[in-house]
């Protein structure tokens, strides 16, 4: 290969693989300064390559092109050794962003696994549940797409402090009112349970006692459970002392097949009261 005192820019951008456009913004922003030939062809100084070759490594190293133009302008060793030093600060950031995704991505795993295969069926229960931290929406809801536009809302509104997909803390308020009149799919709010330690929330659900069941399949399956509910604290004697609430630990965001989904209904209880007859 014969070695040019000039290269055109079609040439240089063949032999580094360049495109013609970057070449012509290094141009603007005044890293490469070719001349123009008799013919107005740009032409490269050979003396002037150089800075191609530091501009495609530190643009391998993914340093943006206002830093590049400044380390050309200003070159040192004191400064190759900050710019370095940045970049491992920059991939060192990185790396634990990173880090944190995957163990957001494993906690997902886990709370669908746990609920696939831990969940109790068909079993009405009666536990204790401590107070929780929560987000809620007021908004009355009929379908299903409402349902998933104000958790979108929600979401929104709260700066994305909660994830969908895998979160088996998100559910809604049963409105009494509509099962009174034996509607049982329409819903007065929706809300999301958070973490302990989050500071950002505007709602706690009391500390108590909840009878809860939790079902596979069909959402229209919490009438049926919902009465077997309502007869298993008639016969034990308990009041329910709040709204029922539903809540979505596996759904239409983690499968396709109506089957899978699996809800939690709890309402919150307390044991009736019976006066006793005093002794004259």
């Amino acid at each position: 290969m014969n070695i040019k005192d000039y290269y055109k820019i079609g040439e240089i951008s063949k032999i580094y693989g360049i495109g013609r456009d970057s070449l012509m913004y290094y141009e603007e922003i005044g890293i490469l300064k070719p001349f123009r030939d008799d013919n107005g062809y740009r032409m490269y100084k050979i003396s002037d390559i150089w800075r191609l070759n530091l501009i495609k490594e530190l643009r391998s190293l993914n340093f943006p092109m206002k830093k590049i133009k400044e380390y050309l302008d200003y070159r040192s060793i004191e400064n190759t050794n900050k710019i370095l030093n940045e970049e491992i600060n920059l991939i060192d950031e990185k790396i634990n962003e990173l880090i944190k995704h995957k163990e957001n991505i494993y906690k997902r795993l886990d709370s669908i696994n746990q609920v696939v295969n831990e969940s109790d069926f068909n079993k009405i229960n009666v536990v204790y549940i401590s107070k929780r931290k929560a987000l809620k929406l007021n908004a009355y809801i009929k379908k299903d797409e409402e349902f998933d536009f104000l958790i979108q809302k929600l979401q929104k509104e709260y700066e994305n402090r909660f994830n969908i997909l895998g979160n088996n803390n998100i559910g809604a308020v049963f409105s009494v009112d509509k099962i009174n009149q034996g509607i049982y799919n329409e819903f007065k709010s929706i809300f999301c349970f958070l973490e302990n330690e989050e500071e950002n929330y505007n709602i706690i659900v009391e500390e108590g006692y909840y009878i809860t069941l939790t079902y596979k399949g069909s959402y229209k399956n919490n009438q049926l459970y919902l009465n077997n509910m309502f007869n298993y604290m008639k016969e034990k004697e308990y009041n329910m002392i709040n709204d029922p609430i539903e809540i979505y630990k596996i759904d239409i965001h983690e499968t396709g097949i109506i089957d899978e989904f699996i809800t939690e209904i709890q309402i919150p209880i307390e044991k009736i009261k019976v006066e006793k007859n005093k002794k004259k």
